[in-house]
């Protein structure tokens, strides 16, 4: 069944409540189609810039004139932005109204992204970054908000499921498109691409829309909470990206930021867990299923995207792919997800999540474990199959997590858990980028020594090296620095299996928090959702 069908029968079979205003009534025919598509088409631009500048890092780094540890800030920066504004959104919208502070999100995240593409260094891209991932901090919440009061509640579950959809298309899209445009035409078109989508987004929203706006109200703003949310969370995540850079603990600027981070992250829980109106909903960690939840929800998608950060950027830097290959390899995971995601929506409302979670969790670590044999000598296609196989695993992973972390909650505490999970979500990838890339780095430099150590003149297999090199024309020295050259690669590839090993245990070690909480089914995930 297509998309398009899907949408046609939603329609055919919305029916409006008696007691809903007729301009909040469910849309139908032509307006469902083209709200439908233009709400998951902004959903699709948000997701699509956390993963489509990936494979375009060393483009950019080279470009700027940075390395590509500093280059990971491109990501980074976004996603840290974007989780600190996720929580406000419950406020901005009650204050501004759903439709205006979605188009207004929609607006502003265009124009930062073609001035990211008019950057000229590293500092000017980081800036207008922060900037973008600010203003999509709403985009997400708000449309499956709006998209949900265009069908019936009996049709609440279709909605999610189209909406869903484009969460799983753009991760996949991304590396690919980047790719294709990096090596095509240049890294700053991975950001113009967002001008013309955001443009018709904006308008076919405010067209459909603006007669359905919601109720105002003005609240206070916890400014306090969030500027020490914005503390704590900036100061982890700059402590992170320039650990290695400056030598860690040895730096006081690290000393610095531990502490600010540390500080400022104790304050935040006194704060919030005292204020009458807190940014943050701190008191939903009391309730079992939502913590353990998060939790799950959190490692799991910091391994998953810190993978998907460093696995291009291995290719790229020591197997020698383009960013075009490097992107196709990572978009097989789509073959298994696009076909499986239909099925585990329709029969998940009967099915206990934690099974679910479990095999998804299961087929994660065994994708890792096939990466962790990776040698530079592999195929294509001995790249691509554990990211075919890792389709089975994300078909899995959002939905029952979202009825574990959701299902249960009455009604009018499910934005600020939605809010607060995501915020969660969003800064575990952040962080795994940083971390997966930092002791990346470090286990390769110390395998680097390692295997260094066994090159000294009398080894058989240097001296063997060190001559074939110097029968091809090369100068003695310019033999060891093809020799370091081999041994450097050597370094990282066995640094990058040994991370994709221990996400593989890492994995396994998520299953016992699984069975932990309380049996739900995917119908209270779509209950929840559709209460938000």
């Amino acid at each position: 069944m297509s998309d398009i069908t899907v949408i046609e029968e939603a329609a055919a079979g919305a029916t409006p409540e008696p007691d809903v205003p007729p301009h909040m009534r469910p849309l139908a025919g032509t307006a469902l189609v083209l709200g439908t598509l233009a709400l998951s088409l902004a959903t699709f631009m948000n997701v699509l810039d956390t993963s489509i500048a990936n494979v375009s890092l060393p483009a950019i780094a080279g470009d700027l004139g940075v390395s590509s540890s500093q280059g990971t800030w491109v990501i980074t920066s976004f996603a840290v932005a974007n989780a600190i504004a996720v929580p406000l959104t419950g406020f901005v919208t009650q204050r501004f109204g759903a439709v205006k502070v979605f188009v207004t999100s929609i607006l502003l995240f265009t124009l930062f992204s073609f001035l990211c593409g008019q950057a000229t260094s590293l500092g000017v891209l980081i800036l207008f970054r922060v900037l973008q991932g600010a203003s999509a901090g709403p985009m997400i919440p708000l449309s499956q908000t709006l998209l949900l009061s265009s069908y019936s509640p009996k049709r609440a579950g279709t909605a999610l499921a189209m909406w869903s959809m484009t969460t799983l298309v753009a991760p996949i899209t991304g590396p690919l498109l980047g790719g294709w445009i990096t090596d095509n035409i240049s890294w700053p078109w991975i950001f113009y691409i967002n001008v013309p989508v955001g443009m018709i987004c904006a308008g076919v929203t405010l067209t459909l829309y603006r007669e359905r706006e919601t109720p105002t109200r003005k609240l206070p703003i916890d400014w306090t909470g969030l500027g020490l949310l914005v503390v704590w969370v900036g100061a982890l995540q700059i402590m992170l990206d320039k650990g290695q850079e400056l030598d860690w603990f040895s730096s006081r600027t690290i000393v610095a930021l531990a502490v600010a981070a540390f500080v400022g992250f104790v304050l935040f829980l006194i704060w919030e867990l005292h204020d009458e109106h807190p940014v943050v909903d701190l008191s939903l960690f009391r309730i079992p299923n939502f913590t353990i939840g998060t939790i799950m929800l959190a490692l799991a998608y910091g391994m998953f995207f810190g993978s998907l950060v460093l696995l291009p950027l291995w290719l790229q830097e020591f197997v020698g792919y383009t960013a075009t290959n490097a992107g196709e390899v990572l978009a097989w995971v789509g073959l298994f997800a696009l076909a499986m995601s239909p099925v585990i929506g329709r029969y998940v409302q009967v099915v206990d999540t934690r099974w679910l979670t479990t095999i998804s969790f299961a087929v994660f670590a065994l994708v890792f474990w096939m990466r962790s044999r990776f040698t530079i000598g592999d195929t294509y296609w001995e790249y691509s199959l554990p990211t075919v196989v890792q389709g089975i695993a994300t078909a899995m992973f959002f939905i029952p997590l979202l009825a574990i972390i959701l299902g249960g909650l009455q009604p009018h505490r499910i934005p600020a858990a939605s809010g607060l999970s995501n915020f969660a979500r969003i800064t575990a990838g952040s962080f795994g980028t940083s971390i997966y890339t930092t002791w990346w780095v470090d286990r390769a430099t110390l395998h680097h020594a390692q295997l260094v150590a066994h090159i000294y003149q009398g080894n058989p297999a240097a001296d063997a090296a060190l001559h074939l090199a110097q029968g091809l024309g090369l100068a003695h020295q310019q033999a060891l620095g093809l020799l370091d050259g081999l041994i450097q690669q050597q370094a990282y590839t066995i640094a990058v299996d040994e991370m994709f090993r221990l996400s593989a245990w890492l994995f396994l070690g998520l299953i016992v928090l699984v069975w932990l909480v309380r049996p739900t089914h995917g119908a209270a995930a779509v209950d929840a959702s559709a209460a938000h």
